[in-house]
């Protein structure tokens, strides 16, 4: 299979602009360019055309390079055309509906941890792998490995290979399904008066917001501005130990509000590419072949994590539905959980919300402190108090 980083870049480009192009020209608009992207990737990677993750053995440049400095980069160009005060109105509900998802991951890490049978189905690594999942299915992969880490999971090689692969195909499931339920409930879902929603057309996939006529002027600046802002992020990171996406949403606000930058073109162009770019690299690490080589463990793992994520949705989206908060913001409230800051984002964007995108991307901030202590909690108390 060809790894070489620029062949690997020519693909996915060409996934991105053909997924565009089906949603602009054909009927699949009604699925939005993210979801296309990712089960195309998903396709494409499981074909062995890319290679499907990147792991310290086969380490894929690319794709580690798009998590680490593409996917930051996509947070902060979006940001600049953040308007304050329209976020303001959706914080208060997606904090609420954020901090119920991750109740929701924790029971459903006990229930689906009680179901399979933790215990003797993984071993007496069940309840640092409980807290694995509570970490990113609360804030993201970073809770994940910090939990692996401690609990030594990765020198179990089949152990932690399987979880990881697990974790990123039910990541993408929950994205696709995140995308679609909005549309799909819209005719069951009440407005906070009680008047159900009427069924709604396709989403708005803001394809015209995302066409700019831009300067080369236009376009070095906002490269220069994001290279800056995420040197200095990075930069403050290390000397703080604050989390580097916080500093650089906080820079990203503060620049946005200035006249000078609000006229700038190519942000929001440049910020949706760099976003179905790591959404593609997010299809290319459902690794399906991978599952199957894993056995009974495979199974037992994925019957677990589907069992976090159904408890956890359903949790959520019946508090949304019964305090009246609007679909769109519990969906991306629930993916700011799974899926993390940028998916969340990118969720936002696909369902035509440019007032959620801060939100999404804070909650993503707040998951990453929440989901390190509540992985931990779950493999060091919850899990052994109540199952060991």
């Amino acid at each position: 299979m060809p790894t070489a980083s620029l062949y690997v870049l020519a693909v996915l480009c060409l996934i991105v602009v053909g997924s565009e192009v089906l949603v602009r020209k054909t009927a699949l608009r009604h699925l939005g360019t993210a979801v296309l992207v990712i089960l195309a990737t998903a396709v494409v990677a499981n074909l062995g055309i890319l290679p499907a993750g990147s792991t310290a053995e086969a380490p894929v440049p690319v794709y580690d390079g798009i998590f680490a400095y593409l996917a930051p980069l996509a947070i902060f160009w979006i940001l600049l055309r953040v308007n304050l005060r329209s976020v303001l109105q959706a914080g208060l509900p997606m904090v609420a509906l954020f901090l119920i998802g991750s109740a929701g991951t924790t029971l459903g890490v006990l229930a689906g941890m009680a179901a399979v049978g933790g215990p003797n189905a993984i071993g007496p690594l069940y309840a640092a792998v409980g807290g694995m999942f509570t970490g990113t299915y609360t804030g993201g992969s970073v809770n994940f490995n910090a939990v692996a880490l401690h609990y030594e999971v990765v020198r179990e090689g089949v152990l932690y290979a399987g979880s990881v692969v697990v974790d990123n195909i039910l990541t993408t499931v929950w994205m696709v399904a995140t995308l679609a339920l909005p549309r799909l409930l819209a005719p069951l879902w009440p407005r906070r008066d009680g008047v159900l929603l009427p069924e709604r057309a396709a989403p708005d996939l803001g394809i015209e917001d995302d066409t700019e006529t831009m300067h080369p002027i236009d376009l070095g600046i906002v490269l220069a501005l994001g290279f800056g802002a995420l040197w200095v992020s990075n930069g403050l990171a290390a000397m703080t130990g604050i989390p580097s996406i916080l500093i650089l949403t906080v820079i990203a606000l503060v620049i946005a509000q200035l006249a000078q930058v609000t006229r700038l073109r190519g942000a929001q162009t440049l910020g949706m590419f760099a976003v179905y770019l790591f959404l593609a690299v997010i299809g290319a690490f459902c690794d399906v072949r991978a599952m199957a080589d894993l056995g009974q463990l495979g199974v037992t793992l994925l019957a677990f994590a589907t069992v976090v994520v159904c408890v956890h949705g359903l949790l959520t989206l019946t508090a949304a539905r019964l305090l009246r908060i609007d679909l769109d913001l519990a969906a991306v409230a629930s993916q700011a959980n799974v899926g993390g800051g940028t998916s969340a984002l990118a969720l936002a964007r696909s369902l035509g919300r440019s007032d959620l995108v801060l939100p999404a991307v804070l909650l993503g901030s707040l998951g990453n402190a929440l989901g390190t202590f509540l992985g931990f909690w779950a493999a060091g108390y919850l899990l052994p108090g109540l199952l060991g």
